[in-house]
This record gives C-alpha cells, structure tokens and sequence, in this order.
C-alpha cells in the first residue's frame, strides 16, 4: 500500500487554482505581488507575501496571473466587470482588513448584480483573502472579519480550516456563479495533511463531523477546529466526550447537521476567532436557541476573541486568541 499523499494548506490552494486554470481558461488570478512583485527583475520569486500562487507565472504566463497596482477598489472592480463578461476571476485581497477600501464593490457591485439584473447577469468570482491572529501582524493585518460579509446577502463565505477542504472549497468557489469570500487563515498555511492528487469537490454548504462524540457539541471555525481537537483528547480521559464540527461554510450553512448534533449532545459550546459582538458565534447560537431550546441541558457558551483590536505584543496575542485550555474551562463548567 502506497503512502497517504500529503500537502501543505498552502499548496492544497494552489494545486487547487492550478487545475482549474487548466480546466477552464476563463479562470485568472489577480492581485498585488502574485508573481514577485519586483518590477519584471525578478519574477515569481515569491508568488505574493505568502507564497500561495508561487509557480503560476510561468505556467499560466502574464495574461492569467496579473499583478495589480495597490488599488482594492480598482481591482476588485475589475474583478466584478471580467465575472459578468464571462470570465471567472480569482481575485486576492491580501488581508481581510482591506476589504474596507473595497467594500462598495464587493457589497454593492458583486453581491447585488445578479438581483440588480433579474437573474439575467451572475458574477461567477472568488475572492481570496487571509484571517487571523498570531503572528504579530497587529491590528490591521489579523482581524477576522467573515462575519460582517455572512451579513451581505449575495455573498457566499467559505472558510476552510483542514488542507483537504482547502482545495475541494476553492474548486467548489470557482465553479460557483456567485461571488464567494474565500478566507484563508495565515496560521495554517504550513499544516499539513491528506490531499488527493485529483480534482474533486467539496460542497460550498455541507459541513463535516470532525470527530463524533456524545456529551458535547464543539462548532469550531477554521484554526479553532485544532484547538477544538486537542481538547476533546484531554477531554476524554475525565469522561467527557466531545462532538467537534467543521462548519466549512459560513454561508451558506448546514444549520441541519448543528441541529441534529445538539439534539445529540444537549450541549453545545461555539468557538470562533472573531470578536463576539454580532459574530457567526451569536448566530450560530440563536440558529440553536430557536430550534433545540427542549433539548439543551446547559446554556450555549461562545468562545470569542476578546471585543478589542489585535494586540501586536505577542504575549497579549497569545491571550488574545481562543484556544483548548479556554474550551476545557468551559466545558467542564457545564457539568
């Protein structure tokens, strides 16, 4: 028996977009330093700030991996006008905090069109960016803000937290006639796991039960799923099992497996990176409150990042970012 093949989070993206440009020839990436970044010097030498597309360029040439200025506005627009002329863009918005400069394209232009039009127009665009705290980025450059963009109807959120699903995801979003927030936490990039060398698709929708348990359901947003993990091993030698799911998709979400699972347990704890006011935490909370309220046997706990800025000091970081020992805390209060 041949070994398990495994890739990086990293390179489960990119062999993600690199079957799909060769698939589909609408498909092209655009964004700032995807191929170096260096003024035709050096080019491809990086592959952007965190190597994701790095070989590309001289795969797909110049036409299909465009450096932008530093313009969200002007490429994210450029990215919604070549979606409704038929193309399918990936565009990279190196960090969610950007989205700010942009969010008239994406919120107004991108998420509306298609109703705008009566259906007639679709904007089939994937819009990569990175979340996420602990690498001292400070307070610009690791917010999590997919919660906010859950609130724009039009958009499609999808965060991926495990290398198979990173490249299954991302198949998926291009395919996708919809615009899809496509969010990859910057803390995963060097995880490693099981990928297959072929195409396939993981359904934008569909979440996953990461590891089934009975007393406890733990809904766990991208790198909290690893924390989430690791507890539930702690967990389980004091006789308390952990039932850990992956939503995988923000929205659209699998409301019907959260449900079934607290049905299961009675319990449900959520953890979530972003801060806790109007988070997927609270939603995912009420989703549970109006629908299981008979079947809890303890109240709904949220695991959040506290409500302030990032902190660029490392230690504050570190206490910054949910983590296991939080959720062990927590759940043992519910016994």
């Amino acid at each position: 028996m041949t070994a398990e093949r495994k890739l990086t989070y990293r390179d489960a993206i990119r062999e993600g977009m690199a079957l799909e440009m060769d698939r589909d020839p609408s498909v092209f990436i655009m964004g700032e330093d995807l191929s170096g970044g260096l003024g035709g010097k050096i080019r491809d030498k990086g592959g952007g700030v965190f190597r994701v597309t790095r070989g590309l360029l001289p795969r797909f040439g110049e036409e299909r991996v465009r450096d932008t200025p530093i313009s969200e506005s002007a490429f994210v627009g450029a990215g919604v006008g070549a979606a409704i002329t038929g193309m399918r863009p990936i565009v990279e918005i190196m960090h969610i905090d950007f989205m700010g400069v942009c969010m008239d394209q994406i919120m107004n232009q991108a998420a509306k069109i298609r109703y705008m039009f009566g259906g007639q127009i679709q904007v089939p665009m994937v819009i990569r960016t990175t979340i996420g705290a602990g690498c001292s980025a400070a307070a610009q450059h690791s917010q999590n803000l997919y919660s906010m963009l859950v609130h724009i109807p039009g958009l499609k959120v999808v965060l991926p937290a495990t290398p198979y699903d990173a490249k299954g995801l991302l198949i998926a979003a291009i395919r996708d006639n919809d615009p899809v927030i496509y969010s990859e936490n910057k803390m995963l990039y060097g995880e490693e796991g099981p990928v297959p060398e072929e195409e396939y698709l993981v359904p934008l929708g569909k979440g996953r039960v990461v590891r089934e348990g009975k007393d406890v359901t733990v809904v766990a947003l991208s790198r909290m799923l690893y924390f989430a993990l690791e507890a539930a091993k702690f967990l389980e030698k004091r006789g308390i099992s952990l039932e850990v799911i992956d939503p995988r998709t923000l929205f659209p979400l699998d409301e019907e497996m959260l449900i079934n699972s607290v049905t299961k347990t009675g319990r449900l704890v959520i953890m979530d990176e972003d801060t806790p006011r109007c988070s997927m935490a609270s939603e995912i909370a009420a989703i549970i409150a109006e629908n299981c309220f008979d079947a809890l046997d303890a109240p709904i706990r949220r695991i959040n990042a506290p409500h302030t800025p990032v902190p660029f000091s490392p230690e504050l970081e570190k206490y910054y970012v949910p983590d296991g020992e939080r959720l062990i805390s927590v759940v043992e209060k519910m016994f």
